[in-house]
């Protein structure tokens, strides 16, 4: 419709103004408001149940109830820092330290002592007043040298117009304006910004040094039942009955926290430096009752010994954290391992995922029977087989079918309690010894020398330096065994001690772990001690190492059933132990979830195009590469050659094999054919006819008498060549089905097919004695 306003004049004449527009209801017109108010309300409650904003309006709300007391502590706090500031300047202007030494000393007729303390406090009187004649001159030629530089600044200024100075004079005034500007803008802000920092300062020296300033942060919280700060914790330490403890508390004494109470994890986090007559071990003796005063049980509260035997370091986890399981394997859908960074095993105690060292390392497990060793056990060889290099044997000293699904992935298997089982883990631990020293002879042929396996190394398949892990469970039957027990304790012992260096792994797990069931030399010598629940200090430091249970790393604090899979362990990072809740790998009632990892880690193996763990040395003798070929391959059709060419030239064909070498190498192998390196216009080169001459002295050397051993060729007679140390055939006792159980490895399963094998693989992947690797030579 039209609707008619009021007249206008425009150039004398009346115009009729005209406007659309259109009649709306009032419901129209409040409807929109309406539906935005509930929209609004409903960002807003979703704003307020934040946490953030939960927790901050929770710390409003007790801040406020407690702004009174607040205000009169730190007010409190105020003056008795000032009286704290006044009495330190006293001292230290009044030397009353030294007067009172000197007072002491004249007490007791020490005459010496009060010579002493006087002529120190003359000496620390001339010190200071020449630090602070120093300070001063220094100061005054500081002054003395700015006024003189802005007094020229000035007078340049006078005399000179800003456009006819040079460019760099131009840039001195721009940053001298610069700087005047901002202290002109700053200086208004300097008196009260001093003033609030040495309010601040003086509240934080007049504070409560015992409890901290835990009172004011914390608020009406949910969590307040986990919450452990400087003051709760001297307070449970002064109710410990330590009769030291209690008299430098009662005297007024301060505890020192050289590591003030922190979040650490799923826990706290506290050391302290305990007064004169107390050690960290006379609180570890008393966890129960320090666990009782903080609230906590015994398996939350962990009191040790810190660097010094006078540093308590203590844990406290937050309640119920550790009552929980570890959860699910991080590896157990997807994902490969490198054996030389470790293998996922658990959590620790502050919740961080934990890496079990292998390369390096040796292992005891143990604990009560059904506390989850086994477990621990099978997850680091599962974790183990992801590694494509890594060649597994396992040995089951008893009837336990914990290790069958493995199977398919084990080099060497058995299980059983008979005679043959234990003669089989002996001669195992004996190919160890013997691949050991093979190891330690190609290392020593290596360019460099390297004193241990790298992972470099172990991925080149030529030198047979692949990982070897050997787990056997049950071990105390095989220590104990009555023909062969002495010699396995031999065995391992060696293994341990010298195996670590080239990628030899021995993982000993036993429900037994006393002085007659482990021998002492391998408790001393393993670099990883687990311990589950266990039934006194004896079997706690047979698995942990002597001392530990004085220092309080205790598994006896661990309850049967309560406290099943999760173990005290030493030495699997550079904390002094962690507590660990191990993985859980189920293979019972039905349910197997090892089988599908052994299924992806045996599909790993065969996507490598050669895997050290399962074919190497199973390639009947390769042919070493011959250097003396390659070098006239690499140089042939030309005169001379610089013998850094020949080098990159070496490396381009051969990356492997060459990568490692060096110019001394290269000089070396040629010295060692014959040929001498020559010098051509200031660079040393190779001369293809001293090549093509030290090939021909080969092959003339060659066409002499040969003797054929054992498929190796000799020149000359060099009579019978020796026997090999491994028999590379099935043993005897395996043909005639002993009583103990033997699983081969190679049998198809219903869900994995067998395992490939190369032509002419042998029943292990050692070599013989005797053969130094294909790079040797």
């Amino acid at each position: 419709m039209t609707h008619q306003d009021d007249h206008e004049k425009q150039g004398g004449a009346l115009v009729r103004q005209v406007l659309d527009g259109e009649f709306v209801s009032d419901e129209e017109t409040v409807a929109p408001q309406q539906k935005s108010l509930p929209m609004i309300k409903t960002a807003v409650r979703s704003l307020a149940d934040l946490d953030g904003v939960v927790r901050a309006r929770s710390v409003i709300a007790y801040r406020a109830r407690n702004a009174p007391r607040d205000v009169a502590r730190l007010l409190w706090f105020l003056t008795r820092g000032s009286g704290r500031w006044i009495a330190r300047g006293w001292r230290w202007a009044s030397y009353a330290d030294l007067r009172a030494d000197a007072r002491a000393a004249r007490m007791t007729g020490d005459v010496q002592a009060r010579r002493t303390a006087q002529e120190l406090i003359r000496s620390d009187a001339r010190a200071r007043w020449a630090k602070l004649g120093i300070f001063l001159r220094r100061m005054l030629v500081g002054a003395a040298a700015v006024t003189a530089l802005l007094v020229l600044l000035a007078l340049v200024d006078a005399v000179l117009d800003r456009s006819a100075m040079p460019g760099w004079l131009q840039a001195v005034y721009a940053v001298r304006g610069a700087l005047t500007a901002a202290v002109s803008a700053a200086w208004p802000w300097v008196p009260p910004l001093t003033v609030a920092w040495l309010v601040g300062a003086a509240v934080w020296e007049g504070r409560d040094r015992t409890p901290g300033a835990g009172w004011l942060t914390r608020p009406d919280r949910d969590d307040s039942g986990s919450w452990v700060d400087e003051r709760m914790i001297t307070r449970a330490l002064a109710h410990l009955g330590i009769a030291p403890l209690n008299s430098f508390l009662k005297g007024g004494g301060e505890l020192v926290y050289t590591v003030a109470a922190r979040k650490d994890g799923d826990g706290t986090q506290a050391q302290i430096r305990l007064p004169l007559g107390v050690t960290a071990e006379m609180v570890s003796d008393r966890r129960k009752v320090l666990a009782a005063n903080l609230g906590r049980a015994s398996l939350e509260t962990w009191p040790t010994t810190g660097e010094e035997d006078g540093v308590l370091d203590l844990w406290v986890a937050d309640k119920g954290t550790l009552s929980g399981g570890a959860g699910e394997w991080p590896l157990l859908h997807d994902g490969t391992v490198d054996v030389f960074e470790g293998v996922p095993f658990g959590l620790t105690q502050r919740g961080v995922v934990i890496n079990a060292p292998l390369i390096g390392s040796n292992w005891l497990v143990g604990g009560r029977p059904g506390q989850g060793k086994t477990n621990l056990l099978r997850v680091l060889m599962v974790g183990a087989a992801l590694d494509p290099t890594a060649e597994l044997w396992a040995f089951v000293m008893g009837e336990s079918p914990d290790f069958e699904p493995l199977a398919p992935r084990l080099r060497r298997y058995r299980m059983g309690m008979d005679d043959s089982v234990a003669a089989d883990a002996v001669q195992a631990l004996e190919d160890l010894l013997n691949e050991m020293e093979r190891r330690g002879r190609v290392l020593g042929e290596q360019p460099g020398r390297p004193p241990k396996v790298s992972r470099r190394l172990a991925d080149n398949h030529r030198l047979g330096l692949h990982p070897i892990i050997l787990s056997i469970d049950e071990c105390h039957e095989l220590f104990q065994h009555p023909k062969h027990g002495k010699r396995a304790a031999e065995l391992a012992v060696k293994l341990i001690k010298r195996g670590r260096k080239y990628a030899i792994i021995l993982l000993l797990a036993t429900q037994s772990p006393t002085k007659d069931s482990i021998p002492k030399e391998i408790t001393r010598n393993v670099s990883c001690g687990t311990a589950f629940a266990v039934a006194d200090h004896i079997a706690n430091d047979g698995l942990l190492g002597s001392g530990r249970y004085r220092a309080g790393v205790r598994a006896t604090e661990l309850k049967m059933h309560t406290d099943r899979g999760t173990c005290v362990a030493v030495g699997v990072t550079h904390n002094s132990f962690e507590l660990v809740r191990t993985f859980y790998l189920p293979f019972e009632d039905g349910i197997d979830e090892v089988t599908p990892v052994i299924a992806r880690a045996i599909a790993n193996m065969e996507n490598l195009p050669l895997t050290a763990g399962w074919t190497l040395k199973e390639i009947e003798n390769p042919a070493p590469v011959d250097h003396l070929n390659d070098l006239r391959s690499v140089i042939e059709g030309e005169p001379r050659v610089r013998t850094q060419t020949v080098l990159a030239r070496l490396v381009a064909l051969n990356p492997k094999e060459y990568e490692p070498w060096t110019a001394r190498d290269l000089r070396a192998a040629l010295l060692g054919f014959g040929i001498q390196p020559r010098k051509s216009d200031g660079a040393m080169v190779v001369r293809f006819e001293d090549v093509a001459d030290a090939i021909a002295r080969r092959r003339l050397e060659s066409d002499g008498a040969q003797t054929t051993v054992d498929g190796r060729e000799t020149s000359g007679s060099q009579g019978s060549f020796p026997s090999p140390s491994l028999d590379l055939a099935p043993s005897a006792s395996q043909h005639e089905h002993p009583p103990g159980r033997t699983t081969s490895p190679h049998e198809s399963t219903p869900t994995t097919g067998p395992i490939p094998r190369s032509s002419g693989q042998a029943s292990d992947s050692l070599p013989e004695r005797g053969e130094a690797g294909p790079d040797s030579g």
